[in-house]
């Protein structure tokens, strides 16, 4: 079962607050906060300081294990385990397995991604805690986590109001 942990979520109804919102809580000095938003909002990663992500190495890894894996299993089904001669043809035709390893490549590939988008994400979280309901559809919050530094309840709080949070509440997440 996932740990989830305390802390202070504001909620705001606009994107373009949301931006301000995080930038700030960013040159405050919190490290371990969450923007939460119901879909992309266009230059949060910038605003957050989020770096690139480690997916498309897993990805690009499973594809070549993927091509390579579909190179050997066309080889050795056709030239070792069941070698027939048919009508002269080479045992081993590149051009005639190129469809398996495209497939085996975008298989591994594809699946590789989902698995390791579930592991950075840490789902399925079960029965996780809700700020608001309304943060799947029109809200927007930033959770900021007790054990994060300099966190301090007072100071949060105000700073989610000076910065135009319609709500701010003390949650789990």
């Amino acid at each position: 079962m996932a740990k989830y942990t305390k802390g202070i979520a504001g909620i705001w109804l606009e994107e373009a607050q949301i931006l301000k919102a995080v930038r700030k809580t960013r040159e405050a000095g919190f490290k371990k906060f969450e923007a939460i938003s119901a879909y992309p909002i266009h230059g949060m990663e910038e605003a957050a300081g989020i770096k690139r992500s480690w997916i498309p190495y897993v990805a690009f890894v499973m594809a070549v294990v993927g091509l390579g894996g579909g190179l050997w299993l066309t080889w050795w089904t056709s030239a070792v385990d069941w070698a027939v001669n048919v009508g002269g043809k080479p045992f081993f035709s590149l051009p005639a397995f190129v469809p398996i390893m495209f497939e085996l490549t975008i298989l591994f590939s594809a699946l590789s991604s989902v698995a390791a988008l579930f592991y950075a994400c840490g789902i399925p979280r079960l029965d996780p805690p809700v700020i608001d309901p309304d943060l799947s559809c029109h809200k927007f919050a930033i959770f900021i986590p007790h054990n994060d530094t300099g966190y301090d309840e007072a100071k949060i709080e105000q700073m989610f109001k000076e910065l135009g949070a319609t709500e701010v509440k003390k949650t789990e997440y």
